[in-house]
């Protein structure tokens, strides 16, 4: 994948140097937002950025000076994070913003660069499932173009939803 800029905002692969760094960042971004009160164990997974770097591809957005500002992991069908992908789709998960650089586009321009993937790799549609409280990524991905995928929607354990949304390319 080649770099990607939008708003100011580099969108890059991780480099392994920076895996450490890219966990903490994920889980602070969670942990932010109250997302971890109800699945303490998944801040684990979060933090393993050198697993998710290992079976999927792990993209950071980062100021032109290297700031670390969030991180997406990209993976397709099959492979060991996807969870609702299916033939000929590109799924992403872990779409995370460092708490200080909220309101700088950082989300945006990881969700942009995977739909950039997507194309790239020939996909007829990007999907991926969200908590019903993640409302500020719900909007950007409203004005992105995507829409919700209800069929598809999940449950991982008891009373815990995951909301599925698409984007047809």
């Amino acid at each position: 994948m080649s770099d990607v800029v939008s708003a100011g905002v580099l969108v890059r692969p991780a480099r392994q140097d920076e895996l450490t760094a890219v966990g903490a960042l994920t889980v602070a971004a969670y942990e932010a937002d109250g997302l971890l009160v109800a699945n303490a164990e998944y801040a684990h997974e979060l933090s393993d950025a050198a697993r998710r770097a290992e079976h999927a591809e792990l993209l950071v957005a980062v100021t032109g000076d290297g700031e670390l500002l969030g991180s997406v992991t990209v993976t397709p069908p099959g492979s060991a994070f996807a969870e609702i992908s299916r033939p000929d789709e590109l799924e992403f998960r872990m779409l995370s913003t460092a708490p200080a650089a909220r309101g700088r586009g950082v989300g945006e321009a990881l969700t942009r660069a995977v739909v950039d993937r997507a194309r790239a790799l020939g996909a007829r549609r990007v999907v991926l499932c969200s908590l019903d409280s993640m409302t500020a990524a719900h909007r950007l991905y409203a004005r992105l173009g995507f829409t919700r995928l209800p069929e598809r929607d999940w449950q991982p354990g008891p009373g815990f939803w995951l909301r599925a949304f698409g984007l047809d390319l």
